[in-house]
C-alpha cells in the first residue's frame, strides 16, 4: 500500500482513520473502535487527537468512525505487537511524515491558530479571516464538543442508556441516522464536521430541539413498552 493512502488530509491536518488502522494492522474495526473509547476514559486531551465521525459503508449505511492525528495514531498503536506491527507503524511515521511536510508548504491553519481565531471574536475580524471562518469546519475541540451534544440527544430521545431502546442497536442505529438526515437537509452538509464554524451554535441548537419524525417515535415507545414487559 502506497503511504499517500495510509495518511489523508482532514479539516487541514495531517490524519488516519479507525479503518484504515484496523485493515492495515488486520484488525477487526469493531476491535479499534473499542480500544479508542478506552483511551477516552483516561485521556484528557482525548478531543486533541481524535474526532468521532460517521462514514457511509459499501450499502450506504452510516457506520462510526474516528479520525486521529499523528498523536493519537501512536497513542492507539502503543497496544500493537509484532514484526508486521512494527512495519506499519514505520510506514505510517513515514507517511505522517510526508502529508505534514505537504501542509507546511501550503501553510494551514493550525488548530492553536483556529481557536485563536474564534478566541479573537467573530465581529473584530478582518474581513478576509471572517471569510476563512465562515468556511472553516469544526477543529477538534469543537467537533467533539457537537458529538458529545448530538450523543446526548439521541441518549434522551432513546430514554436513557439503560432503556430498552438504546440498548437495542437497530432502533439506536436508525435514531442516529433520522437525526444526520435531518441535519444534512437543514445544514446542507454530508458530514458533522465540515460544517463552518460560525454555524456550531445554530447547529447546537437544531440538535437540543430535534425530535425523531412521529413513526420512529411511536417504534422507540412500543420498544421500550414491550420489551420491558418481556
Amino acid at each position: 500500500m502506497m503511504t499517500e493512502e495510509l495518511v489523508i488530509m482532514h479539516d487541514r491536518q495531517a490524519v488516519t482513520t479507525s479503518l484504515q488502522v484496523a485493515q492495515n494492522f488486520e484488525k477487526k474495526h469493531q476491535h479499534v473502535l473499542r480500544d479508542i473509547d478506552a483511551l477516552k476514559q483516561d485521556v484528557s486531551n482525548f478531543g486533541q487527537m481524535f474526532i468521532e465521525s460517521n462514514q457511509p459503508d459499501s450499502y450506504g449505511r452510516d457506520r462510526r468512525i474516528y479520525y486521529m492525528n499523528r498523536d493519537g495514531f501512536s497513542l492507539l498503536a502503543m497496544g500493537f505487537t509484532g514484526k508486521k506491527a512494527l512495519q506499519f507503524k514505520l510506514k505510517y511515521i513515514d507517511a505522517f511524515n510526508q502529508m505534514e511536510k505537504q501542509l507546511q508548504q501550503q501553510k494551514p491553519l493550525s488548530l492553536p491558530e483556529q481557536i485563536s481565531l474564534i478566541a479573537k471574536g467573530y465581529e473584530n475580524l478582518s474581513a478576509d479571516v471572517k471569510d476563512i471562518k465562515d468556511r472553516m469546519g469544526l477543529p477538534g475541540n469543537m467537533a467533539h464538543s457537537f458529538s458529545k451534544k448530538r450523543n446526548a440527544k439521541i441518549i434522551n430521545v432513546l430514554g436513557g442508556k439503560k432503556s430498552n431502546a438504546y440498548c437495542d442497536k437497530n432502533v439506536r442505529a436508525k435514531t442516529y441516522r433520522a437525526l444526520f438526515s435531518s441535519y444534512r437537509e437543514t445544514f446542507d452538509q454530508d458530514r458533522y464536521n465540515d460544517l463552518p464554524m460560525k454555524d456550531f451554535d445554530k447547529a447546537v441548537d437544531f440538535v437540543n430541539n430535534w425530535y425523531p419524525p412521529f413513526e420512529l417515535q411511536q417504534e422507540i415507545q412500543q420498544t421500550n413498552a414491550q420489551l420491558a414487559i418481556v
